[in-house]
């Protein structure tokens, strides 16, 4: 070992260093100290898992209307065309609207309407059907895309 001093050379056995090791430990421990805050735990959660549930009412179902925006502005009522592409007003949509809104009212059910429009079919053409169903005073609307062929 002299000589190896002697040359400038070193080689001194340092062992397995602890400071480090401790210093990561600490670190992943905060870590997870920090991350089990934010962890929620399922019974502070406001669900209700889904079960048989017997009721001593019959259960009616909503009325279900479907009006279709086609993308050269044809507008179909239940896959049925209701007007040309080509009328703004839509008054025999308006008509149908009407009609489906008093039969739900008189069966005292709800009437819910989903405007599916297609991709490409122009906002001008969705809005007028928005206005009819205003017109009409249909609240319960909801969108949906028109799913590709």
């Amino acid at each position: 070992m002299a000589k190896d001093r002697a040359k400038g050379v070193t080689n001194p056995d340092v062992g397995f260093q602890i400071a480090p090791m401790i210093d990561v430990v600490f670190v992943i421990m905060l870590f997870f100290m920090v991350m089990a805050g934010a962890v929620k735990v399922e019974h502070e959660l406001k669900t209700t898992l889904p079960g048989n549930v017997e009721t001593a009412q019959e259960t009616e179902m909503p009325d279900e209307l479907t009006i279709a925006v086609a993308e050269n502005g044809q507008v179909s009522l239940n896959d049925e065309p209701i007007s040309t592409p080509t009328d703004k007003e839509l008054n025999q949509l308006y008509q149908e609207m009407m009609r489906a809104r008093q039969n739900a009212d008189s069966g005292k059910t709800k009437l819910l309407v989903t405007v599916q429009a297609e991709e490409t079919a122009r906002y001008e053409r969705v809005v007028n059907v928005l206005d009819v169903l205003a017109k009409a005073e249909v609240s319960n609307v909801t969108f949906a895309t028109a799913e590709p062929e």
